[in-house]
């Protein structure tokens, strides 16, 4: 068993590494790929995680080399611990991501490559004296993130060095737009704006000039230049429809009216979460034509 060289990423390593990216990103997201440039930001940073990047003092990226192939990769960061940090983040060191090949009839030692990574990154971040470390599987790729369920051979790995899965599970819904309704021009008084939202283009749904509800869309999740296979993606930023409203059709009038839109920027995919407590949303997704993807757990921990 050859357990490879453990090694800091080198830019020749790219097109193997985007290789094994893309890899991982597709057991979990159908028809996604992401192109070097994407993973070779995440990399030196994150220009979309404009609250939390900021608060990164350093990253480091290993790759462990197996005859001349990359078989396991690791990015780790660690957080400041000043006041202007996050609670929360505070003086954390994290695996952002943990990725190998599983071993295979040609290639019968990959997991030994991948516990490799895993054993530096965590060596890594002890010595950058973090006060706690976590560990998770953020991508640079829509809808990828936490540990995914379809990535057993990384949690294996992760159990193996003491890592302990978080309480937090969510699950990443899918829906083709075009099996999306079609909303009427109006419906049952309703009226439609449309502005900026907090998270992507906000569609409010009035009665009577009342706010009763709206959705927000984010047709910006791939980024210029990030996934390289197809731009048609968008994600729910929010939906909410008031209490007093709900169960009368907002919800879906809401959906249809997105819909309609992401129609004619040429958007055919269409993605949403939701934690595994909020049936009520799932259930809403699923009757609205989400398909569910994986169920991802999230907030891995390590001991020191």
């Amino acid at each position: 068993m050859s357990i490879g060289e453990v090694r800091p990423f080198r830019r020749t390593d790219r097109d193997q590494l985007t290789a094994l990216v893309n890899a991982h990103v597709q057991a979990v997201i159908p028809g996604m790929s992401v192109s070097v440039n994407a993973v070779l930001s995440q990399l030196e940073r994150e220009p979309g995680e404009f609250i939390v990047d900021p608060w990164v003092s350093e990253r480091a990226t290993l790759v462990v080399e197996q005859r001349g192939r990359v078989s396991a990769a690791a990015h780790i960061v660690r957080y400041g611990s000043g006041s202007d940090v996050g609670p929360a983040l505070r003086g954390t060191g994290e695996i952002q991501w943990l990725i190998y090949w599983p071993d295979a009839s040609f290639w019968p030692d990959s997991s030994a490559a991948g516990a490799a990574a895993a054993q530096a990154a965590v060596a890594v971040l002890r010595r950058w004296q973090v006060t706690k470390i976590a560990a998770g599987g953020s991508l640079p790729a829509p809808g990828v993130y936490g540990l995914p369920e379809q990535w057993p051979h990384v949690r294996e790995v992760l159990e193996r060095v003491g890592f302990v899965r978080g309480d937090r599970t969510e699950v990443v819904l899918l829906a083709d737009v075009e099996s999306l309704p079609s909303s009427p021009e109006h419906h049952q008084g309703l009226n439609l704006v449309r502005t900026l939202g907090v998270s992507g283009t906000r569609f409010t749904a009035c009665r009577d000039r009342i706010e009763v509800g709206y959705i927000e869309i984010d047709t910006g999740i791939c980024g210029a230049g990030r996934v390289s296979s197809h731009e048609g993606w968008a994600d729910v930023g929010n939906l909410h429809v008031d209490e007093a409203h709900r169960r009368r059709g907002v919800g879906t009038w809401l959906v249809a009216q997105a819909a309609d839109w992401l129609r004619l920027a040429r958007v055919d995919r269409l993605l949403d979460y939701a934690t595994t407590q909020e049936m009520a949303r799932l259930a809403f997704l699923e009757r609205s034509g989400f398909s569910r993807l994986t169920e991802t757990t999230r907030e891995w921990r390590l001991d020191i």
